[in-house]
């Protein structure tokens, strides 16, 4: 990838941040492209002088996607919401991001989610499916990566668990027995980079990703527990009162999220995943405790005497 132009279509997000810092360990040079490039300048002393640029783009706007994506070599898009706009975004926009990169002869990959199901019955899921089924009629040889749930030090996942249970004696937990394959965010953006870098031999394909572990919902919160020395009671909430809370204006989840919580957010039993890309998947163990230290009585000085 040395000196290799990418895209990133949402590149300063979550995870664009993992993917844009492999990229650049690895030489390439990183195009950032999204809605207010300034959200993404952080990114700037990750890479050499030079190594870096960020570009206005918007995937409901194709005009900008094809403009974003002139000269590159390969070309991910990142784009992902849970709010409205999810037919334009996933599916239209993953459509404009695909021909975009097929126009330019660039290697795509897209990233979608375990789950994602044109049949579905959350719209998260239906236009992820949906949009699969668009990039895979524009773009052909594309590689589309289905991460599970991705964890990391800025997520909002672990971090929001994480908070609740560092400061209520009783913590609600939704659809308790639903299982989840946390996978390492630097894990996702180095399949990225394989499928990049080899899309001869990844292109064409869709991977499941998934890290090396199945929790279930009540046995990620009792594990974050553990790592932050905290023992409050678990109360694992019936789906009668879930889905009522859900239906709620104002609460933590929605409607269509609670829908997506139905189903297990683990790897397919014949799907090829993070092996299949030469990729040993990282244990939460392995790396969440660095920046949960923060959510312990006396941070890093607290001793985890009152884990569960």
């Amino acid at each position: 990838m040395n000196n290799e132009l990418v895209t990133l279509i949402g590149g300063g997000g979550f995870l664009g941040r993992y993917v844009a810092q492999a990229l650049l360990q690895a030489g390439a040079r990183v195009r950032v492209a999204q809605r207010d490039p300034r959200q993404a300048f952080f990114l700037k002393p990750l890479g050499g002088l030079g190594q870096t640029q960020f570009v206005a783009a918007d995937v409901t706007r194709p005009d900008t996607i094809v403009r974003a994506v002139q000269g590159a070599t390969a070309v991910v898009n990142l784009v992902g919401v849970f709010g409205k706009d999810q037919q334009r975004i996933h599916v239209d926009g993953a459509r404009a991001v695909a021909e975009a990169a097929q126009d330019e002869g660039a290697a795509l990959v897209h990233i979608s989610a375990i789950g994602a199901d044109a049949a579905g019955d959350s719209g998260y899921a239906r236009t992820k499916g949906a949009g699969e089924g668009a990039v895979r009629a524009a773009a052909p040889d594309a590689t589309i990566l289905r991460p599970s749930t991705v964890f990391g030090r800025e997520d909002q996942f672990i971090n929001r668990f994480a908070q609740m249970i560092a400061t209520l004696p009783v913590v609600p937990v939704l659809r308790a027995g639903a299982r989840f394959q946390p996978v390492y965010a630097a894990d996702v953006a180095h399949a990225v980079l394989r499928a990049i870098g080899d899309p001869a031999t990844f292109g064409g394909r869709t991977f499941e990703l998934g890290g090396p572990e199945v929790l279930t919902m009540l046995e990620l919160h009792q594990r974050i527990a553990a790592h932050i020395g905290r023992s409050p009671h678990f109360a694992a909430l019936p789906d009668a009162l879930g889905g009522l809370i859900a239906s709620m204006p104002g609460t933590p989840i929605s409607a269509d999220q609670w829908k997506m919580l139905q189903h297990d957010t683990v790897v397919g039993a014949h799907a090829e995943g993070l092996a299949a890309l030469g990729i040993t998947p990282t244990p939460l163990d392995s790396v969440a405790p660095g920046w949960l230290v923060r959510f312990r009585k006396a941070g890093r000085f607290g001793a985890l005497t009152n884990a569960a």
